[in-house]
């Protein structure tokens, strides 16, 4: 049996996050809008919440397409705060459009997202060594700064928190700990 970071429940859905997702870099702009609304949906809850509702996160944000959540209107809003398979927080709901409409801004700006994130990391990821999983920051510098950033240009429901754990997710940051199967330098 693979040892894999200690965070890691049995439920299968977990194990097959943490195994092909959690530390992988992703580039593509669609994924890390994904996981941007998911990381916000998930603040002041547990993760494992918001995978089991992924799917119905997909089908009730037109499979995280930017532009047509950036047009969601009032309806729709009614109609995702009725939504029995989300999490119907209507804050949050309105903080994805709006984040949603800044995040094309930012592909406008800088080319892509992809670009913005990556900047901060030269496009490389930080590779770190934990030995056990009390020595995982929850935040860093970095995610203060990139929190900052965003909240500077009017993102909402991202804090340092959260803007860490999309950088986990996203595989700007590589914190499998060592004892991992997953871990960078094995």
């Amino acid at each position: 049996m693979e040892t894999r970071c200690a965070w890691v429940t049995k439920d299968q859905i977990y194990i097959d996050y943490h195994d092909k997702e959690w530390g992988k870099p992703v580039y593509d702009d669609k994924t890390l809008f994904e996981f941007l609304i998911l990381e916000s949906f998930q603040a002041g809850l547990s993760w494992l919440t918001i995978l089991k509702k992924r799917e119905n996160f997909r089908n009730a944000f037109d499979n995280f397409d930017v532009e047509k959540v950036a047009k969601y209107t009032e309806n729709k809003v009614e109609e995702l705060v009725k939504n029995e398979g989300i999490i119907r927080h209507r804050g949050k709901i309105n903080a994805a459009i709006n984040n949603a409409k800044l995040f094309i801004e930012i592909q406008e700006e800088f080319g892509s997202f992809s670009t913005f994130m990556w900047n901060y990391v030269n496009h490389q990821p930080i590779i770190n060594h934990p030995k056990t999983i009390k020595e995982v920051p929850v935040t860093t510098e970095l995610s203060d700064l990139i929190a900052k950033d965003l909240k500077k240009r009017g993102f909402k429901f991202f804090g340092s928190t959260i803007i860490y754990a999309h950088m986990q997710a996203t595989g700007m940051v590589n914190d499998h700990t060592m004892d991992c199967f997953c871990c960078a330098n094995k």
